[in-house]
């Protein structure tokens, strides 16, 4: 019997999203042509496999059974072939799915597409929001390329690698009535501040450094995104404590200065991980060391 492996991958697709339209947009495809492909893998397997629910789908028993065994044979298979490819980046047309935190999509990913479309146009980045769970990102079941950010407890079919350590400073606007170019301990505890809660771990990294170093701060207002703070900052007599490069980007803004926070905040750890069957493909590896190369020019900076 000949199966047709191309909807092996949609399988997997709708296994991790659990939606016939999220799953058709993780892989490029439109809904018609998923919802084709569902019903040639119900006639192959002769199983229902996902079964309508309220809020999308739910996989069979059987889909349930079989997921790992087609996982692992599809990684076999990449390494299989993908280690026998050359690889050459101005010839390639490909696209990546890319989780980075809020972090790494700011400071990071300008200038990795600007070098991509130097040396690779033809490579497109698709990006989905990293959070607390690895495995909503989609890197653990592969069908997602790499998170960028902090990796925390990865399983074991995850390689993590250490790509650059950022610390913390402060922001405040140009023209601020009480801080000139040093920020004491007294007059930090005094300000009001804004607090970034950006899903992932850089939230607890700056909590936790403040509470090391017993650093009190008012909490006027709490934002979702780095973005949101040069404005608000920008209009009043606040502070935001941000990660350095963050505070960088920030003070091309005219109306904001950086100012060295009040005592060391010490740094956080910026990491790259992807899943296994990656580990020998060859764009997958000059991406990542596109990538690397990357994060260790910032430090320079």
């Amino acid at each position: 019997m000949k199966y047709d492996l191309n909807l092996l991958p949609v399988f997997l697709a709708l296994m991790k999203e659990r939606s016939v339209t999220r799953a058709a947009n993780r892989l490029g495809i439109t809904q018609p042509a998923l919802s084709n492909s569902l019903n040639r893998l119900r006639d192959m397997l002769k199983d229902p496999l996902f079964i309508r629910e309220r809020y999308g789908i739910r996989p069979t028993q059987l889909a349930e059974e079989i997921a790992p065994t087609i996982e692992a044979a599809l990684a076999q298979l990449d390494d299989l072939i993908v280690h026998q490819q050359d690889f050459e980046p101005g010839n390639a047309e490909r696209l990546f799915m890319i989780a980075p935190n809020s972090y790494v999509e700011l400071v990071l990913m300008p200038p990795l597409v600007a070098r991509l479309r130097e040396l690779a146009p033809g490579i497109k980045l698709r990006l989905t929001p990293f959070g607390n769970d690895l495995a909503e990102t989609g890197v653990i079941s592969g069908t997602t390329a790499m998170v960028l950010g902090r990796v925390i407890d990865p399983p074991d079919n995850l390689v993590v690698q250490h790509l650059m350590d950022d610390g913390l400073e402060c922001i405040v606007r140009r023209d601020h009535p009480h801080v000139a170019d040093l920020l004491t301990r007294d007059l930090y505890e005094s300000l009001r501040h804004v607090n970034v809660l950006p899903p992932g771990r850089i939230r607890a990294g700056v909590f936790q450094a403040l509470g090391q170093q017993n650093l009190k701060r008012e909490v006027a207002v709490s934002v979702t995104h780095f973005l949101a703070v040069p404005e608000m900052i920008a209009v009043t007599d606040y502070c935001a404590t941000l990660p350095r490069l963050i505070c960088r980007w920030l003070e091309r803004d005219p109306r904001l200065k950086v100012v060295p926070a009040p005592v060391d905040l010490g740094t956080f750890p910026v990491e790259m991980a992807w899943h296994v069957r990656y580990r020998h493909d060859p764009a997958h590896r000059w991406l990542r060391g596109v990538v690397s190369e990357l994060a260790k020019s910032l430090t320079t900076l």
